[in-house]
């Protein structure tokens, strides 16, 4: 192995890091700004907004906030780093997560839980239309993804 990728490696990770610091920064911004802007009325809103923009916002957060402890506890252990390394140059790995959508559908699941969040504060009628779309976006990554790890 290399030493540039040596070094690389655990600069990636801090990079990820600063990410998602960056990311739950930017979720309570964007929180604080549409509730300033009048949404989140417990009046308007159903239930089910309710409990998804609840679990979106505060689940994100403790997404990040373990991806931010494992990344950390990755830098302390250079054992752990290593098999985190190989596992993520896994080809199986790679073929399966460019085959159920890569990138452009992880960045359109982003994009859509932050519109069914918007949306549920405000509108009901756009929130239901977004919430389904996300949670079609969600069935057929799934679907894909288990599509292709029987097949292949």
């Amino acid at each position: 192995m290399k030493t540039s990728e040596t070094n690389s490696y655990p600069k990636t990770i801090r990079l990820r890091i600063w990410g998602c610091w960056a990311a739950i920064v930017l979720m309570t911004a964007y929180m604080v700004v549409l509730v300033e802007l009048g949404g989140g009325d417990s009046r308007v809103m159903t239930k089910t907004a309710l409990l998804v923009t609840r679990l979106l916002y505060f689940g994100g957060v403790i997404y990040l906030g373990v991806r931010i402890h494992r990344n950390n506890k990755l830098l302390r252990d250079r054992l752990l780093l290593r098999e985190r390394r190989e596992a993520e140059r896994d080809e199986r790995t790679r073929f399966l997560h460019d085959k159920s959508g890569g990138l452009p559908m992880d960045v359109f699941l982003v994009l859509a839980a932050a519109v069914v969040f918007g949306t549920g504060l405000f509108n009901m009628a756009a929130f239901y239309t977004a919430f389904g779309l996300l949670c079609a976006a969600i069935a057929l990554k799934a679907g894909t993804y288990l599509y292709f790890d029987r097949k292949y």
